[in-house]
């Protein structure tokens, strides 16, 4: 079955690049993304991108080697030999030398994700990064539809052909209705040129324009649409764990103080209750992605996938932009984000369940802006240090010591706190 979707997303394209790094083929990378395999053909070839050796010191010989009939390019008087069978560096000698290309970049897959001998390799590496694709991807759709797709000449016809007749007043709709073949675009795109001032002719000409008020732009940031869960809902998620039953899950939610102030970002491990939190400035997605930033510079790419793998979150506009959170600043995928159903919080009821312990140290309504992250840990590490029935008399920070990476506890100024000193009272803040 082929999506409706005309074009790819970058969740196709995470898809893609991880199917490339498992070595599948074009048929099982487009049964995957519901796509034909010659789409994907063309995108791993239109947005595949030289990766830089470590090592560029080694000289690849020139791809015309065979042909090469160069001569005095050495320093030596009067050498009367072929450049290619002297000791010389042809890459900063020739000004026609070209790299050789590894022959396997001819065919399927085009690129060198999955090649075997990528480390000792001395050709020139193509690879597909999923983010590269989709940023190339999008900066040619935004730029295709901006500015002004006419000619000076037909812009300078058109005005001739519009400005005289609304100076007589006559209105967009009469004529268009008179004129359509003659001016070859919309009504819509006719009054984009008239608001840019780009025909005699202004807003102030128009009979009704200037009768009615600007509309009141809707300041919501979040997005319209519902796209960014496409291939991330809650089906999926349950989908995901059937296949993978023990895939480490981690649940995602922010936690307010008075409105428009400080919030607290946590984060809750399924499998032992242990929960994470971290001072934002405010509830938006900047924050949220500053962290993630943050977390993984402290922890490394390599623990921070292995410890996040999957994490289920709300509908919250701070989590609406899951491309910025799954991947880092280099395009490496480093966790997969899902989505709850609207109204459905209790599909993580583990996290929004472990909010109490949250609200017996500050109560609900109590501003965050006085505290610090070193606040946020320290009340965290009481909670963590708490017993649960639910664990059979076990803490989350023991438990999190057997299923977790140890160095989690390290990096973030993690302890357990002794069980008569625990506190979950205001008193902890004080």
């Amino acid at each position: 079955m082929k999506s409706n979707q005309k074009h790819l997303s970058l969740s196709d394209r995470i898809i893609i690049e991880k199917g490339l790094n498992e070595g599948k083929t074009f048929t099982e990378i487009a049964a995957l993304v519901h796509k034909d395999p010659t789409t994907i053909s063309k995108e791993i070839r239109k947005y595949r991108i030289i990766k830089k050796r470590k090592d560029d010191t080694r000289l690849i010989r020139c791809s015309q080697f065979k042909d090469c009939d160069q001569q005095n390019l050495c320093s030596r008087f009067n050498c009367k030999d072929l450049c290619k069978y002297c000791n010389i560096n042809c890459r900063t000698l020739c000004p026609n030398y070209k790299a050789k290309e590894c022959g396997r970049l001819d065919k399927a897959p085009y690129v060198c994700n999955a090649c075997s001998s990528l480390g000792s390799c001395i050709y020139v590496r193509w690879i597909y990064v999923a983010k590269f694709a989709d940023d190339s991807y999008r900066e040619v759709l935004c730029s295709s539809r901006e500015g002004i797709n006419q000619t000076a000449e037909e812009m300078h016809s058109l005005d001739n052909l519009i400005s005289p007749l609304i100076l007589k007043g006559q209105s967009i709709s009469h004529i268009y209705a008179t004129h359509s073949e003659e001016i070859g675009c919309s009504r819509r795109t006719l009054y984009k040129y008239i608001d840019k001032q780009v025909f005699t002719a202004r807003n102030i000409d128009l009979p009704r324009k200037v009768k009615y008020k600007p509309r009141n732009k809707n300041n919501d940031s979040r997005p319209s649409n519902k796209a960014y869960r496409n291939g991330k809902t809650y089906a999926d998620f349950t989908k995901l764990l059937e296949g993978n039953p023990d895939i480490q899950v981690v649940e995602m939610d922010t936690v307010e103080g008075k409105k428009g102030g400080k919030v607290l970002l946590t984060l809750l491990f399924r499998n032992s209750t242990f929960m994470l939190a971290f001072l934002m400035d405010k509830k938006d997605q900047n924050c949220v992605n500053e962290v993630f930033n943050s977390l993984q510079k402290k922890l490394g790419i390599k623990v921070f996938q292995k410890l996040f793998p999957v994490i289920l979150t709300d509908n919250g506009s701070e989590f609406q932009n899951p491309n910025e959170l799954m991947c880092d600043n280099n395009g490496e995928i480093r966790t997969n984000i899902y989505y709850c159903d609207s109204n459905c919080s209790w599909q993580k009821g583990m996290i929004e369940k472990n909010h109490e312990y949250i609200r017996l140290i500050i109560p609900k309504g109590n501003s965050f802006d006085n505290l610090t992250q070193i606040d946020v840990t320290k009340m965290i590490n009481h909670i963590n240090s708490t017993a649960r029935d639910s664990l059979n008399s076990c803490t989350p920070y023991k438990l999190s010591h057997l299923l977790l990476d140890n160095s989690l506890h390290e990096k973030l100024s993690l302890q357990e706190i002794n069980p008569d000193d625990v506190m979950l009272k205001p008193a902890l803040l004080k």
